[in-house]
C-alpha cells in the first residue's frame, strides 16, 4: 500500500509526519534542527529517501542539510553560495545603484531526474544550482543580470526568490517567481530569462504594462499541463494558458483575492485550491473563519471547504510554501498555519483534520507519496 510523508519546516525546526495510505494516524518525528528557522524541506522525485532542508539563523547564517534515509538522520552538506566568484555571505555591488546581499535560502527544488541536482531560490533574489548533492552551489546568473534587475524591489518578506517550477516535459524550461519583481521563464536551462507578467495589474505600479515590479506570492502547475499556470499574487488569483505569456484573472466569487498559497489537484488539472486572507495588512482569514476554496473549473467559480476547520475566532496565516498535495488515489491536500497546526484532507478537500498541533509557526509543507 502506498503511504504519505509530510515534510514541515517551521520557525524552530523541521518535522517529518508519516502515515499509511488511509492517512488517519500520523507518526511525528522532530524537531530536527531544533531552534533553527527551517524555511523549506524538499524531497527528490528521483530518490524518495533524499531530502534537503534550508536551515538558517541570524547568528550562524545559512546551512543546507541533507538526509539520505527519508529524514531519520541529517548532515550539513554545504553553505558555499557564490555570486560570480564572490562568496554570498556579505553585501556586494554589481556596478549599479542596487545592492545585493545573500541572506537565506527560501526554497529548494530538487531535480525531477537526478537526486544530486537541486535548485535554490534565495534572498536577495537569485537562483542557484548544485550538482553534487548540495555541497557546492553555482549561481545561474542570467536571471539576476536581466536588465530589469535594478527595478526589482523587496516585498514585505524581503526580495525573495520563493517559487521554482521545473517543466517535466522540457528540461530546459523553468519558471520562477520573485517578491516583488514578478514571474520569469527560461527556455534554455537558465542562461537567459523572460519576464512573464503581461496581464498582471498591481495597485502601486503606475504603468499598467510594467515588465517587472509585481508581487507574485506563488505559482502552481499540474505536471500533465506544463503550459497552464495558476498564480496567487499580492491581490488577484490569475491563470495563464500559454506558459505565462499572458495572464487573466480567475478570482471570481472569492471573498477576498489576497492570499499566499495556490495548488492543483494531483489528478484533476482544472481543480485548484487557494486560501484567502483578509488583506495585505490583516493577515488572517476573513471573519476569523478558516476556509480553503476549491474551483473545479480552473478558476472563477469557487466553493468554500470548511468541514473540520475552525469557523470562529481563527486568526492564523498560511504562508506561501505551506500548501501541498499528495498523489494517492483520493488526492490529499495539506496546509500549515502560523499557529502551528498542519491540516490534512484525505478526500480532496471535502473534510479536514489537524494531523498535528502546537508546532512552531509553519513556514513550509511538502508531501511525498511513497510506494
Amino acid at each position: 500500500m502506498s503511504s504519505a510523508r509530510v515534510l514541515v519546516g517551521t520557525r524552530k525546526g523541521a518535522f517529518v509526519l508519516t502515515s499509511d495510505g488511509k492517512r488517519k494516524k500520523w507518526d511525528v518525528s522532530g524537531p530536527h534542527f531544533a531552534g533553527w528557522e527551517i524555511y523549506h524541506v524538499a524531497a527528490s522525485p528521483a530518490d524518495p529517501d533524499r531530502l534537503y532542508a534550508s536551515q538558517s539563523s541570524g547568528w550562524f547564517g545559512q546551512v543546507i542539510q541533507r538526509s539520505n534515509d527519508g529524514g531519520k538522520s541529517w548532515a550539513p552538506v554545504g553553505n558555499k553560495f557564490t555570486y560570480d566568484g564572490v562568496p554570498g555571505t556579505h553585501q556586494w555591488y554589481d556596478g549599479t545603484a542596487h545592492p545585493w546581499e545573500f541572506k537565506r535560502v527560501w526554497h529548494l527544488e530538487p531535480s525531477l531526474t537526478d537526486p544530486d541536482t537541486v535548485y535554490a531560490g534565495v534572498e536577495d533574489a537569485a537562483l542557484f544550482r548544485s550538482s553534487d548533492g548540495g555541497q557546492n552551489w553555482e549561481e545561474l546568473s542570467g536571471l539576476r543580470q536581466h536588465g530589469s534587475g535594478p527595478r526589482w524591489q523587496p516585498g514585505a518578506g524581503g526580495m525573495c526568490l520563493h517559487t521554482i517550477i521545473l517543466d517535466p516535459v522540457n528540461p530546459n524550461r523553468m519558471y520562477i517567481a520573485i517578491s516583488a519583481a514578478g514571474a520569469f521563464r527560461t527556455d534554455d536551462g537558465g542562461k537567459s530569462w523572460l519576464p512573464i507578467n503581461q496581464g498582471l495589474k498591481s495597485q502601486y505600479i503606475p504603468d499598467p504594462n510594467a515588465e517587472v515590479g509585481h508581487c507574485v506570492h506563488k505559482i502552481a502547475m499540474h505536471p500533465t499541463r506544463p503550459d497552464v499556470l495558476f498564480m496567487q499574487k499580492h491581490w488577484d488569483v490569475m491563470r495563464s494558458d500559454n506558459a505565462g505569456d499572458l495572464w487573466h484573472e480567475v478570482s471570481g466569487n472569492l471573498p477576498t483575492d489576497f492570499g499566499f498559497v495556490v495548488d492543483v489537484h494531483a489528478h484533476e488539472p482544472e481543480t485548484v485550491y487557494v486560501l484567502p486572507i483578509k488583506s495585505d495588512s490583516e493577515h488572517y482569514p476573513p471573519d476569523g473563519k478558516l476556509r480553503v476554496y476549491r474551483s473545479r473549473s480552473g478558476g472563477n467559480e469557487w466553493e468554500a471547504l470548511t468541514k473540520g476547520l475552525p469557523q470562529e475566532n481563527c486568526y492564523v496565516n498560511v504562508l506561501r510554501d505551506a500548501m501541498a498535495v499528495d498523489s494517492l488515489d483520493k488526492c490529499g491536500v495539506y496546509f500549515g498555519t502560523t499557529g502551528g497546526q498542519v491540516y490534512a484532507s484525505s478526500d480532496a478537500g471535502d473534510s479536514w483534520e489537524a494531523i498535528v498541533r502546537d508546532l512552531p509557526a509553519v513556514l513550509s509543507v511538502e508531501v511525498q507519496t511513497l510506494s
